[in-house]
């Protein structure tokens, strides 16, 4: 059984940092990736990594995420750093196990950045 849990969400006020944690299980992940929706949006990536390292971030948090991975550990990250008001969103955690298909999602956390 394929799992995806994450972890770190919270409130934190505009400048501050937050990280996000995905235990996945179940299944060897190639790319894994962070995604974040809010009410009435579409659901967007974030930021992903594969197994090999690569990365791909979107513009709005280039500078300010690092997405990391623990292959042996099966666990993405999400360092967000200099958080503002508009990342606030639901942060779901993504892994495929192939390069097809939309892989699987986990049950998401809330992230609020607010005074």
């Amino acid at each position: 059984q394929v799992q995806l849990v994450e972890s770190g969400g919270g409130l934190v006020q505009p400048g501050g940092s937050l990280r996000l944690s995905c235990a996945a299980s179940g299944s060897i992940f190639i790319t894994m990736g962070w995604y974040r929706q809010t009410p009435g949006k579409q659901r967007e990536l974030v930021a992903a990594m594969t197994s090999g390292g690569s990365t791909n971030y979107a513009d709005s948090v280039k500078g300010r995420f690092t997405i990391s991975r623990d292959n042996a550990k099966n666990t993405l990250y999400l360092q967000m750093n200099d958080l503002k008001p508009e990342d606030t969103a639901v942060y779901y955690c993504n892994g495929k196990p192939t390069p097809w298909g939309s892989g699987y999602w986990g049950q998401g956390t809330q992230v609020t950045v607010s005074e």
